[in-house]
């Protein structure tokens, strides 16, 4: 089995962190192939840079050169992953809506710590798009940008403080990291915290491995239906000429 885990920005340090994280647990004999955009944001803060990735990240997975069993959409609120879905014909798994989905068998109330306070709105409008929003107690900001997650210690002590926060005055009994550069940083922060960690990357490797197993993608009849059949200018734009 193969799955694409696709970061959404161009940082090629992040993506190998990302893979890393997914390699981590799935089982033996699932491949994990880490995919960097070709074309977009060093880190992905804001709504220009979300709806670039967007069509960055189809266009990585539409030029992918060899066959794949499934996709995962490496990026924490983003954008694009109906794009994903539409597109090709393998699982398509986006890790804030797989973070959530655990997040949920755990506890009754989560609290998401994400990065840039400017973030936290987009991470609602997913959570709200997904249907996942009753569930969610809060949405918190670190103050780090993405690019400062390089500097774990610094990451890791700044999701303890908002963490910490959130379990006394949201009243969370699971704490979600809500960024793909806090992959592999779960399981520390689990033992130090003393409450469920969840994070999305992880998540999504293993429900993708789960789907893929099971035989089942994407429905195809309606809302993921193919892009219908016309002139598309310059795409895709990895090798438009």
């Amino acid at each position: 089995m193969k799955i694409l885990a696709v970061n959404v920005n161009t940082t090629a340090a992040m993506s190998e962190q990302i893979a890393d994280a997914a390699r981590a647990v799935v089982r033996e004999g699932t491949e994990i192939v880490e995919v960097t955009p070709r074309v977009g944001a060093e880190s992905v803060e804001g709504n220009f840079e979300s709806y670039l990735c967007a069509v960055a990240v189809m266009d990585s997975v539409a030029t992918y050169p060899d066959a794949f069993d499934a996709v995962i959409q490496c990026g924490f609120g983003e954008h694009g992953v109906e794009g994903l879905r539409e597109i090709v014909d393998v699982p398509v798994v986006d890790m804030t809506e797989a973070a959530a989905h655990f997040a949920m068998l755990l506890g009754n109330r989560f609290t998401i710590v994400t990065t840039l306070d400017r973030a936290v709105p987009l991470i609602e409008e997913r959570l709200l798009t997904f249907g996942l929003d009753r569930h969610c107690a809060n949405v918190r900001s670190t103050s780090l940008s993405v690019l400062e997650l390089e500097d774990q210690e610094r990451a890791k002590e700044a999701i303890r403080e908002q963490a910490r926060i959130a379990l006394v005055e949201d009243h969370a009994e699971v704490i979600v990291l809500g960024c793909g550069g806090m992959a592999g940083l779960d399981r520390e922060l689990t033992e130090q915290l003393n409450v469920p960690v969840v994070e999305g990357v992880a998540c999504a490797a293993l429900l993708a491995q789960d789907l893929v197993d099971l035989g089942l993608t994407t429905s195809k009849i309606r809302t993921y239906a193919p892009p219908r059949p016309k002139r598309v200018v310059n795409w895709p734009i990895s090798r438009a000429k």
